[in-house]
C-alpha cells in the first residue's frame, strides 16, 4: 500500500453477536463510572490525585478484542478500559490503586506505590521465578513521563522477532510461541511530540517488529491544542513518510474515528493480523476522541475549551455513539441498555466501597490499636494532658491515613522520653512492629529479593596456569563474550558498531560471524531506544546486553534508565524484572565528551540498578559472568584506556565470578587508606611507588562496585589500621567521592577511627579539557595523588613530613 488507510463507517468482517455487544457495552459503562466516581473520591479527600480514561473506552475495547495470550502492552495512564476488557484489572483493584492500598493481593499492579491508572501484570511467581508468559495477557509496568513507555515497547516487539528468527531460542516455550506475540503500545496525541516517540517509530521501522501503536487523539495536550503540538495538526500526516510501499519496508498507518465501532474493529483486526503474521509495525491514529472530565483532577477543561468544542464532545462521546449504534443495529432494546447502565453504576459503586472498606479498615484497625495503647500510657504518664490531646486529635481525623497514626505515636514517645513504664514499653513495641511493616509496604524491593539476587551468587576465583598468556584486555572480554554466547542462548548483545566490526574496541570481534546477526547486532545511533530495546527484551525472559558506546552518551538514555529500568522491581513490588546489562566505557581519554565520569549523577539517578566500575577487563569479565547468573539490571563501566593494556588470560574465563559489593585490597599498606575504583586504581598504584620513596605506605582499596557498596564493611577494617582515609576518583567534587565518604564515615561508623579529617580527591568541577595536558590539569594525576596524601601525612606529623611548598 502507498497511502495511509482511513477507516470510515464500513462493515467489519467480525460477526458481532448480541451477547458480546452487551458485554462490551457493560465494560464501557463500568469504566466510565469508575472515572466519574474516581474523580469524586479525589474531591472528597479520599484520594490524592486522579487521572482517568474517560472518552477512550470504545477504541480500547476494540484493541482488547484482538489482544491475545502472550501479547504485551506498554501503555499509559488512560488505559483502564483496555485492562478491564482483557481481564487483567478489576474495578476494585482500580480503586485500590486510587487509594494507594499497599496490599499487593488487592492492588497487584504496584502495591499502592503508583498513582491511579498505572497498570502492570505480575510476570513473576512470589519467589521471583518467571511465570508462563505465553498463557497470560501481559502488561509491562506503566510509568508517568510522557512517551516514556515507547522505548521498552520497541524491546517487547523486538523479542518476538528474535524468538521467531533465532533457532537457539526455540526451547524457551514459556516466553514465546514462535514469536507470534504482538507488542501493543498506547500514547496520547500530545506526547507524540516527544523525541522518544519518534526514535521508537524510526527504530521499529528499521527493525520490522510486530508492534501496534495506538495514538489516542482528543485534540489537546492538557490545555494546548494540536496545532501547537504537531506539524499540520495531525501526527498521521507527519508520519506518512514511514508508510510502507511495494518497494520499501516501513509501517502500516491507519486513521480511524474513536466513536466508530465497526471501523475501530476493522482497523484493529487488520493491525493485529499484519503485525502478528508479517512482523510489520502498525500505527493506528484514533481521532475524534473526547476527554469528558478534562486532563485530571488538577483542573477543569472548561477553562481552555470553547463552548462549541464542549458541545461537540458531548454529542460525539464514544459511549453515546456506541449506544446509538446498538439501538440502530436493531437487535438491542433501549430497556436492555438502560438496565446495563444502572447495573454498571451500582456495580462500580459496590466495588469502590469494597476497596475503600478494605483500605480504610486496615488503617482504622491500626488506629484503634494505637489509641488503646495511648490511653493506657495516659493513665500512668505525667504528660497525660498532652497525650489525651494527641489521642483526641487522632480520633477526630477525617479519613485518617497511616501517617496520622504513626506521627501521633512518635509525638507521644517524644513527650514521654524520660518515663519508663510498662505502657510506654508496649507502645514502643507496637511502633517497632509497625516500622517493619511499613518498611515492607513502602521501601522494599528496590533490588531483587529472589534466590538470584546478586548477593546470593557464589564467587569463583580466577585461575591462571603457570604459563598464562599476557594478552590485550579486549581479548579477555572477547573470550568471556564468546563463552556467554555459546553457553547461554538467551544472551545477545547489540549497540552502535557492536556487530560487524565487533565494537569500537574489538571485544566482540569475529563473534557476529560466529554466532549470527541476531546474537551480535548493530544498531543506529539511538541511545534511548537501545536501552528500551534491552528493557523490553529482558521483560520477556531474554538476557540482553545493551551497549552505550561511551559513558558520556548515557545522558540520552538516563531518563529511561532511571524512570523505567532502575525502579521496575520497586514499583511492581517484585512483580516484574528486567535483568538488562548495560555495557559502556568511560573515565580517562580525551576531552569534554570522551572522558566521562559522571558517577555521582548515576549513583543518585539509578538506585535499583547495580553500578560496576571494574579496574581492568579481567574484573569486568568476572562481573559479566556474575551478572548473567543474577537477575538484576546493571551498568558496567569499563576503563576506556584499558583495552590494549596487557593482562593474564584466566584458564576458567567462562566460570570465574567477581563478587559484587565486595571491595578488593590491591595494595596493602599501614599509613593511609586510599579508596578508589576504575582507571584511578592505576593512577594511585603509580603514585604509591613515589610515596614509598617518601616514607609513606598507602593501602589501596578498589571498591569494584558502587551499587552495592562494600556490603561487608571491608573498608572500615582498613581504616581501623591506618586511621586516615582518602577517597579518590575522576568525578566532579562532591560526586562519587562524597558518596563513598558518607558510606564509610557515616554508614560504617568510620569516624570513630579517624586521626585526621577524611579527604577527597576528585576531578575539576568542569568537563576535562582536550589533550594530554587537558587531562593532566582537569583530572587527578599521579602528582596530585602524591601531594594530597603527603599533605595529609604532614597534618599528622609536620616534623617528619615538612611542607613541600
Amino acid at each position: 500500500m502507498n497511502e495511509v488507510v482511513t477507516y470510515s463507517k464500513q462493515k467489519s468482517t467480525t460477526v458481532f453477536d448480541k451477547e458480546s455487544l452487551l458485554k462490551e457495552y457493560r465494560i464501557a459503562q463500568e469504566s466510565r463510572q469508575a472515572s466519574l466516581m474516581g474523580r469524586k473520591e479525589v474531591f472528597m479527600g479520599k484520594a490524592k490525585f486522579g487521572i482517568f480514561g474517560d472518552g477512550k473506552e470504545l477504541a480500547q475495547i476494540a484493541m482488547a478484542r484482538h489482544f491475545r495470550n502472550g501479547d504485551f502492552r506498554s501503555g499509559y495512564y488512560r488505559d483502564q478500559t483496555f485492562m478491564f476488557a482483557v481481564g487483567e484489572s478489576t474495578v476494585r483493584e482500580y480503586f485500590a490503586q486510587l487509594y494507594a492500598h499497599t496490599d499487593v493481593d488487592l492492588e497487584p499492579a504496584s502495591a499502592g506505590r503508583l498513582m491511579n491508572g498505572h497498570f502492570a501484570t505480575r510476570f513473576l511467581h512470589p519467589d521471583g521465578s518467571w511465570k508462563d508468559l505465553t498463557s497470560m495477557k501481559n502488561s509491562s509496568a506503566d510509568i508517568s513521563p510522557t512517551a516514556g513507555q515507547m522505548p521498552k515497547l520497541l524491546g517487547l516487539a523486538y523479542a518476538s522477532k528474535l524468538f521467531r528468527e533465532s533457532e537457539v531460542l526455540n526451547d524457551l516455550q514459556q516466553f514465546s510461541n514462535n514469536g507470534n506475540e504482538v507488542a501493543w503500545g498506547t500514547i496520547g496525541n500530545a506526547s507524540t511530540s516527544e523525541g522518544m516517540f519518534f526514535e521508537t517509530v524510526n527504530a521499529a521501522g528499521v527493525l520490522q517488529v510486530p508492534m501496534v501503536i495506538s495514538i489516542w487523539d482528543d485534540g489537546y495536550g492538557i490545555s494546548v491544542p494540536n496545532e501547537f503540538h504537531t506539524t499540520k495538526g495531525s501526527i498521521s500526516e507527519v508520519l506518512r513518510g514511514f508508510q510502507r510501499n511495494d518497494d520499501q519496508k516501513g509501517f502500516e498507518i491507519f486513521v480511524v474515528k474513536g466513536w466508530d465501532y465497526e471501523a475501530l474493529d476493522r482497523a484493529y483486526e487488520n493491525a493485529s493480523r499484519i503485525a502478528r503474521e508479517e512482523h510489520v509495525p502498525v500505527i493506528i491514529h484514533v481521532i475524534e476522541m473526547t476527554q469528558p472530565q478534562g486532563h485530571s483532577t488538577s483542573g477543569s477543561h472548561e477553562r481552555y475549551k470553547s463552548k462549541e468544542r464542549l458541545d461537540w464532545e458531548k454529542e460525539n462521546d464514544c459511549i453515546l455513539k456506541f449506544r446509538e449504534y446498538l439501538l440502530t443495529n436493531g437487535r438491542i432494546t433501549e430497556e436492555e441498555l438502560n438496565d446495563i447502565e444502572q447495573e454498571a453504576k451500582s456495580y462500580v459503586k459496590t466495588q469502590k466501597e469494597a476497596a475503600w472498606k478494605a483500605f480504610s479498615g486496615e488503617i482504622k484497625s491500626e488506629l484503634q490499636e494505637a489509641s488503646t495503647l495511648l490511653q493506657e500510657l495516659t493513665k500512668s504518664s505525667v504528660q497525660s494532658v498532652l497525650l489525651e490531646q494527641l489521642s483526641e486529635e487522632l480520633s477526630k481525623a477525617l479519613n485518617p491515613i497511616r501517617k496520622d497514626v504513626i506521627s501521633t505515636v512518635r509525638r507521644a514517645l517524644w513527650a514521654t522520653k524520660t518515663e519508663n513504664s510498662e505502657a510506654r514499653n508496649a507502645l514502643i513495641s507496637w511502633y517497632s512492629d509497625q516500622q517493619k511493616l511499613n518498611e515492607d509496604r513502602y521501601n522494599s524491593y528496590l533490588y531483587s529479593h529472589s534466590p538470584w539476587k546478586v548477593e546470593n551468587i557464589q564467587p569463583i576465583n580466577a585461575e591462571y596456569p603457570d604459563d598464562a598468556n599476557m594478552v590485550d584486555g579486549r581479548e579477555i572480554l572477547q573470550a568471556c563474550f564468546d563463552h556467554l554466547l555459546k553457553n547461554e542462548p538467551r544472551f545477545f548483545a547489540f549497540g552502535e558498531d557492536v556487530g560487524k566490526i565487533g565494537d569500537v574496541n574489538q571485544a566482540f570481534a569475529g563473534l557476529q560471524s560466529k554466532y549470527g546477526e541476531h546474537r551480535v547486532t548493530d544498531t543506529g545511533i539511538r541511545e534511548c531506544t537501545i536501552i528500551g530495546q534491552g528493557i523490553g527484551a529482558a521483560l520477556r525472559g531474554l538476557r540482553p546486553m545493551a551497549e552505550i558506546q561511551y559513558l558520556d552518551y548515557i545522558h540520552y538514555a538516563l531518563m529511561t534508565l532511571a524512570d523505567d529500568l532502575a525502579c521496575l522491581q520497586y514499583r511492581t513490588k517484585g512483580g516484574q524484572k528486567a535483568p538488562l546489562i548495560v555495557r559502556t566505557r568511560g573515565h580517562r581519554l580525551e576531552g569534554v565528551w570522551h572522558a566521562g565520569s559522571p558517577i555521582g549523577m548515576l549513583l543518585h539517578s539509578l538506585r535499583g540498578m547495580l553500578i560496576c566500575v571494574p579496574r581492568n577487563m579481567t574484573q569486568a569479565a568476572g562481573m559479566y559472568n556474575t551478572l548473567m547468573v543474577a537477575d538484576e539490571p546493571a551498568l558496567v563501566i569499563e576503563c576506556l584506556n584499558g583495552y590494549r593494556l596487557k593482562e593474564k588470560m584466566p584458564s576458567n574465563i567462562s566460570e570465574f565470578r567477581v563478587p559484587l559489593g565486595q571491595p578488593e585490597v590491591i595494595r596493602e599498606g599501614k599509613d593511609i587508606t586510599v579508596v578508589t575504583y576504575g582507571s584511578m586504581c592505576r593512577i594511585i598504584s603509580d603514585a604509591a611507588e613515589d610515596l614509598i620513596q617518601m616514607g609513606i605506605d598507602i593501602e589501596i582499596i578498589d571498591v569494584q562496585t558502587l551499587l552495592p557498596f562494600d556490603v561487608n564493611h571491608r573498608i572500615v577494617e582498613s581504616l581501623k589500621k591506618t586511621n586516615k582515609i582518602l577517597f579518590a576518583d575522576e568525578d566532579v567534587p562532591g560526586g562519587a567521592t562524597a558518596y563513598m565518604m558518607q558510606q564509610v564515615v557515616e554508614e560504617q561508623k568510620g569516624y570513630y577511627y579517624l586521626d585526621v579529617e577524611p579527604a577527597t580527591l576528585a576531578g575539576k568541577a568542569h568537563r576535562p579539557a582536550y589533550s594530554s595536558d587537558g587531562d593532566y590539569f582537569s583530572k587527578p594525576s599521579v602528582d596530585d595523588v602524591v601531594e594530597k596524601v603527603y599533605g595529609m601525612m604532614h597534618d599528622t606529623d609536620p616534623i617528619r613530613f615538612p611542607k613541600i611548598y
